[in-house]
């Protein structure tokens, strides 16, 4: 079994993909608080895996509660070194149907900084490149798995971060089409760069469950959450599929910029970070500091 773990962070019903082994349940503890659930771990195709249900197994956390930095820093603790995320997201544009999978390389936040997206603060800054969010190498790799099973794959494409619960209205709908974004969601944001501190590679697969409310032809309604259901199930099951297929080509050894983010990004002199901040971040900045 190779030492780096697979992160795959998703819907509850992911986890139970055929061929997965030594499935067992973890409870992990972070300085940030907990997770949203334990994480369960296995084996599939020659690879650990680490999975966490984003919204709790009995989906109980709305978007704009999930504690993203307890999340990854957990997987960080269990040895992820590349973390996938299943999504569901809304099209903004007419060529992304339901049921297409989009992986996209941008993200834009309009969430007004009201989740908390980064390790640092609290006496410790620092400053990660994120003009790239998304690991190039993952992203090929989710890609071409997906092709491979039959999916309709979008490579790239531009994610818009809302803060939700609610859907959007018709008008903000219009105004991220007129900026010209792809596709609508309210997780992934805070969960790229919280990765990208951890020095974790991520991607995401971006399943389109609807047309969000701009969407007008004739019979057509605006999004119910019937609707998305429907097509939430049928994308988990393609969903699956991919990530078996993907997960068995994902290499050991990494050959993109994500394992070493934070080399010169830690502002804060070594001398000046105190013992407390050095215990809370030893496994996101202990090589750095040593």
């Amino acid at each position: 079994m190779l030492k780096d773990k697979i992160g795959i962070i998703g819907g509850s019903g992911l986890y139970d993909i055929k061929g997965i082994k030594d499935v067992r349940r973890v409870k992990v503890k972070t300085p940030f608080g907990e997770p949203s659930d334990e994480y369960t771990t296995g084996a599939l195709e020659g690879r650990e895996i680490v999975f966490l249900p984003r919204h709790g197994r009995g989906h109980n956390i709305l978007p704009g509660e999930l504690n993203y930095r307890a999340n990854i820093y957990g997987m960080k603790k269990l040895g992820a070194s590349a973390v996938i995320s299943v999504s569901a997201v809304g099209s903004l544009k007419k060529e992304l149907r339901p049921l297409d999978i989009v992986v996209p390389d941008q993200f834009v936040d309009r969430t007004n900084q009201a989740r908390k997206m980064t390790f640092f603060g609290d006496g410790i800054a620092a400053h990660i490149a994120f003009a790239e969010p998304v690991c190039p190498v993952l992203a090929k790799i989710l890609v071409d798995a997906g092709r491979r099973v039959g999916a309709t794959m979008r490579e790239k494409g531009v994610y818009i971060n809302m803060e939700g619960p609610a859907f959007s209205s018709k008008a903000e709908s219009a105004l991220y089409r007129s900026w010209g974004m792809d596709i609508i969601g309210m997780t992934n944001m805070a969960e790229a760069k919280l990765a990208r501190e951890a020095e974790i590679c991520y991607a995401t697969l971006a399943c389109v469950t609807d047309y969000d409310c701009w969407y007008e032809s004739e019979g057509n309604e605006c999004v119910t959450v019937d609707i998305i259901i429907q097509n939430l199930l049928k994308n988990v099951e393609t969903s699956k599929k991919i990530l078996k297929e993907a997960i068995a080509k994902i290499p050991d050894k990494r050959s993109c910029a994500c394992g070493h983010a934070l080399k010169n990004a830690i502002m804060t002199s070594r001398e000046a970070i105190s013992p407390d901040v050095k215990k809370r971040l030893d496994i996101i900045i202990g090589k750095y500091i040593r």
